[in-house]
């Protein structure tokens, strides 16, 4: 073929002009029209609140009328002050730390277990550990209430007969048992989540290995331990963060179950947000632009958690990246 002549080039083939900004999206118009629903639903619900609520944060507003009034900082430094918020504060991050360690080894030991090919009834074991996740928080909120009952719950039943406790207890509503209760509940609903992270984990462990290990006289628990565990470890640090900032949304569970109580026993950030901005005590009005700058703090928090699993990804990627 002849060059053209706008080819310096004799031997080398023609290229078309590359096409604009506006011209590359003008010929993929129709792709980019599918996009417009989503976008929408994004602008509405996640990116204008976010915007929304740190200009709500610099001001003293109600949130119900129109009188507003710009304070700056004031929120803040008010906030940092305010015993209920830091309470409420690292009451989220105890129970992120008491449920996510937990969480991640009881779901690895299941799904070393149902991972075994000998296993029978694996698909049903599954789910059975999976039926919680897909039940209504409120349904589990219901269920719970009455399982753990002082009065005539099952839970207080089996342990009076068994002779373990002299007298019932109120798991939700003494305030030194209300968060360790709670973990324990939100542990069990979402394990099977965590669990299912374990299992596409361990389909990356090779059977060579396992035959391997074999021929080397590695039985039970050390093939766990000396080549299970290996090849599965830089997925804890994903799944673990995952599982963080899960727990650190357990605004549903704890707003079905106890809102916060018993004495502000169980209230995390979420409900202290929740509680300043729509329903604070008899007699207390609510604050938008104070709630508004107690999310902007948590949202920052959880920020740096994000920020922490993408460098500890990129670590673990760095390190050997057959194994992310």
């Amino acid at each position: 073929m002849a060059a053209s002549a706008g080819n310096l080039d004799p031997g080398r083939p023609d290229t078309p002009p590359r096409k604009g900004l506006g011209q590359r999206i003008w010929a993929h118009r129709i792709d980019y029209l599918f996009l417009v629903p989503g976008l929408i639903v994004f602008g509405a619900f996640i990116l204008w609140p976010m915007i929304a609520s740190q200009y709500f944060s610099l001001l003293d507003w109600s949130g119900f009328d129109a009188n507003r009034v710009f304070v700056g900082l004031d929120n803040y430094r008010e906030l940092l002050q305010d015993e209920f918020f830091i309470a409420a504060f690292w009451r989220s991050m105890l129970f992120t730390l008491a449920t996510v360690p937990l969480q991640m080894v009881l779901s690895l030991v299941l799904a070393i277990i149902l991972n075994n090919k000998l296993l029978k009834l694996s698909t049903l074991f599954r789910t059975m550990i999976f039926l919680p996740v897909v039940t209504p928080v409120a349904v589990i909120a219901i269920v719970m209430a009455l399982m753990l009952s002082p009065f005539n719950g099952p839970i207080n039943g089996l342990l009076l007969e068994g002779g373990l406790i002299p007298r019932a207890i109120d798991f939700l509503g003494s305030p030194q048992l209300v968060l360790w209760s709670l973990a324990a509940i939100f542990v069990w609903k979402w394990s099977g989540v965590t669990l299912i992270y374990w299992l596409a984990a361990l389909q990356t462990v090779p059977d060579e290995l396992y035959e391997a290990a074999k021929l080397d006289g590695v039985k039970g628990w050390q093939t766990t331990i000396f080549v299970i565990l290996p090849i599965v470890a830089p997925f804890a640090v994903v799944i673990g963060l995952i599982s963080a900032i899960a727990a650190l949304n357990v605004f549903p569970l704890i707003q079905a179950t106890t809102q916060g109580g018993p004495f502000f026993a169980s209230e995390v950030m979420e409900v202290f947000i929740f509680r300043t901005a729509f329903a604070p005590s008899p007699g207390v009005f609510p604050r938008l632009g104070y709630a508004s700058a107690a999310g902007v703090l948590f949202g920052l928090a959880i920020m740096v958690l994000t920020i922490f699993q993408i460098l500890a990804v990129r670590h673990a990627r760095r390190k050997d990246p057959s194994n992310v």
